[in-house]
């Protein structure tokens, strides 16, 4: 599998990412581990998970995901092969959440402490926190890359221009800045005034910011939980009207015409997009995710890429065109 650099920082990953949010909680050990193994079996090495992973299930309490990939890690013995991605922001249980100085570096040490390790690779704020000076959070951030504790630092679920305001702040200092950009994205585009409470979906604002200040741009729920593909997962309806109609007719003219899943074109239209948006998958089962890891062997055409791009809502296509 193609590796790449996160932004400016030294953090090589895989061209995919694996999500872990219900790693060793819905999705038991054994098969949690199969996921993993197949995954790395297929040259990933991306791993995303998060402190609170999955206080929201009943009988969770949080730290499940980081606890499993710890374990699997050891017995496998290879986390020097590995990127770890996880994230601060959210509260769960002994948690109060935010982005202030002691609970980024109490989390820290509880994220390394789960995932018996010495580092994570990448440390992301989690949600936006209006309460915590910019400053307290970047320098707190910076702490911990210059104690050996995390290697580059993300932003997820942040507006763009509160992205901008940190980096901004964190170049003045002298510290280190956000590197990769996690947020919301599919093919569809959500509709006008969408409420997807604490989660904020990339834009073109973020894109052109993300691309002129050389900043990776992630992507989750990138495969609306199989809504593109299973008849028992409808369309969220955040997404659901006419411009997504039109968008998916076209996924499925292109996924016809390249003998291809939509899950898979889907995959492949994020990472030919310009910027590139790295895509992170996942899947309940091996089945599912060895069809979404073989999204890497599919190429679309330029024709198809602007198809694509220009599906949808007129108005929306003659801006992109212009």
């Amino acid at each position: 599998m193609r590796k790449l650099t996160l932004g400016s920082s030294e953090v090589e990953v895989s061209a995919l990412c694996l999500g872990t949010d219900l790693i060793g909680s819905k999705i038991d050990r054994e098969t949690s581990f199969r996921l993993l193994d197949l995954f790395r079996e297929s040259g990933g090495t991306f791993v995303d998970t998060g402190n609170f992973y999955a206080a929201w299930l009943p009988g969770c309490k949080g730290g499940e995901s980081e606890t499993t990939i710890g374990l699997w890690m050891k017995e496998r013995g290879n986390r020097h092969e590995m990127a770890i991605a996880s994230k601060i922001g959210f509260d769960y249980p002994g948690c109060q959440g935010g982005l202030n100085a002691a609970e980024i570096e109490r989390e820290c040490d509880k994220s390394l402490r789960r995932l018996q390790t010495d580092r994570l690779d990448l440390y992301y704020a989690h949600r936006d926190d209006s309460e915590t000076p910019v400053e307290e959070t970047m320098e707190a951030f910076d702490r911990l890359i210059r104690a050996g504790k995390v290697r580059a630092i993300g932003a997820s679920n942040l507006r763009s221009w509160r992205i901008a305001e940190a980096n901004t702040v964190a170049g003045a200092h002298g510290w280190a800045r956000y590197s990769a950009v996690e947020q919301r994205h599919t093919y569809l585009r959500p509709r006008h005034g969408a409420d997807f409470g604490p989660q904020v979906s990339i834009n073109e604002d973020l894109k052109g910011y993300c691309g002129a200040r050389d900043i990776t741009l992630i992507a989750y729920s990138a495969l609306l939980q199989g809504a593109y593909t299973r008849q028992d997962r409808p369309v969220p309806m955040q997404y659901a009207g006419v411009d997504s109609n039109a968008r998916l007719e076209v996924l499925r003219g292109v996924a016809e015409e390249s003998g291809v899943t939509l899950n898979q074109v889907v995959i492949a239209w994020m990472r030919q997009s310009d910027p590139p948006v790295l895509p992170i998958i996942a899947g309940s089962e091996p089945g599912q995710l060895a069809e979404n890891l073989a999204a890497l062997k599919v190429t679309l055409a330029e024709d198809q890429i602007r198809r694509l791009d220009v599906a949808g809502n007129p108005d929306i296509k003659q801006a992109w065109l212009r």
